[in-house]
């Protein structure tokens, strides 16, 4: 699978690597693809650097949003032609210590932040996935086969399920479906299950114990 790695830092750099690992095509991009040449040298053979604007015309089958939040606007408007009927993957976060006040409208907000991203790529398939578990846990514990992490995720289709559970578990990680993008507060910033690093067993049980109540 092509996968379009869209910021390349720490969430996205460590994903990317996991997935070139794994087998698939990796291409990492930021606004300065040039600083990126260490990254791609430790995927190794199967990642690549590139833009944002190429990564968008590359016709990726996957794209992962790692980048601040306040760049969704911004990129989902400039290269809405590329990203139709694609998968986007949102592992954004809102800050509004860093994103602005954007962030907090979006927090403030009657709907989730995914649900944000999914309006602002509207013709695109939107799942979230991986913004809830911690940058080291993410580096560090991947390809286990036992004492497995479990990524929480959740999606707008069936399709944009099954490939991100395939692809969380391509990483040696466990998974657990939270729901649609409707279902996705409990992830974001400062809510219930952000941050959390559990086994599958672990997060199931706390989900639904947030749910009883």
């Amino acid at each position: 699978m092509k996968i379009g790695i869209i910021g390349s830092g720490n969430i996205g750099g460590n994903l990317g690597k996991h997935w070139a690992k794994a087998g698939h095509e990796v291409l990492f991009s930021s606004r300065h693809p040039e600083e990126l040449k260490g990254l791609v040298s430790e995927a190794g053979n199967n990642a690549q650097a590139m833009s944002i604007k190429e990564a968008f015309e590359a016709n990726a089958d996957v794209y992962l949003l790692a980048m601040p939040f306040k760049a969704v606007d911004e990129l989902a408007k400039t290269y809405a032609a590329q990203y139709s009927n694609k998968l986007i993957i949102d592992a954004t976060n809102p800050y509004p210590e860093r994103d602005g006040e954007m962030a907090q409208k979006v927090r403030d907000a009657n709907y989730t932040a995914s649900e944000y991203t999914a309006m602002k790529f509207s013709s695109a398939k939107t799942a979230k996935a991986f913004n809830s578990i911690k940058a080291e846990h993410l580096r560090d514990r991947a390809f286990r086969s036992t004492d497995k992490l479990t990524i929480p995720y959740a999606s707008q289709d069936i399709e944009s399920r099954y490939v991100t559970k395939k692809l969380i578990e391509d990483m040696g990680f466990d998974t657990l479906y939270v729901g649609n993008l409707t279902d996705t507060k409990i992830m974001d910033p400062d809510q219930e299950i952000y941050g959390k690093s559990l086994s599958h067993d672990e997060l199931k049980q706390l989900v639904d114990t947030i749910r009883m109540y």
